[in-house]
């Protein structure tokens, strides 16, 4: 039921995202819009509840259990610059807005996205971390844990690797080519 639950939140993201904004841009109802957009964090809180009912019901923690707290945390670290991605391409395509701004390609400025980027991942696999963490308490030192410990693992690796991408950006920043030097100046 979890991981059926996950699903229906991805869609659920999705399909509240593309409503949202239809009404926004193709309705002309901004307002509305926004209020749909605003409802997408009732589908981690109703996948969050589940989670701690099953647990609380006796259902053994999973790596299904695991999942869910991973979900919301990576909808919570994620989530809104997914939103504001798709936001800016949808007013560019039907509202006549400005192209999308795409990241810097080149030098610190592309080392500097490189850091937000591992930031939101960093704020998705801690938030995730943390969940996990409040499901080891609450199963309590009587249940087998080790699939939640598990998933806590698999977000350390997930900070590290964006850490060490980031890094190396900076370390090493990634040079213009010599072609490009100049042009369009």
């Amino acid at each position: 039921m979890i991981v059926t639950l996950i699903v229906l939140c991805e869609v659920g993201f999705w399909v509240l995202l593309a409503a949202g904004l239809g009404l926004r841009y193709v309705a002309r109802k901004p307002r509305l819009g926004a209020a749909v957009l605003l409802c997408e964090p009732l589908l981690e809180v109703v996948l969050l509840v589940v989670t701690a009912v099953d647990l609380k019901n006796g259902a053994e923690p999973d790596w299904k259990h695991g999942l869910a707290a991973v979900y919301i945390g990576f909808t919570v670290g994620l989530g809104h610059s997914t939103i504001t991605w798709v936001d800016a391409r949808v007013a560019h395509r039907f509202a006549g807005g400005p192209p999308p701004v795409k990241p810097p390609k080149y030098g610190m400025a592309r080392a500097a996205h490189e850091w937000r980027t591992a930031g939101r991942w960093a704020v998705a696999a801690v938030t995730a971390t943390a969940l996990l963490q409040a499901a080891v308490w609450y199963v309590g030192a009587d249940g087998d844990t080790g699939s939640l410990r598990m998933w806590q693992q698999k977000m350390l690796w997930v900070i590290g690797i964006n850490l060490i991408i980031a890094v190396g950006y900076t370390v090493v920043p990634k040079r213009e080519p010599k072609d490009r030097v100049g042009a369009g100046r």
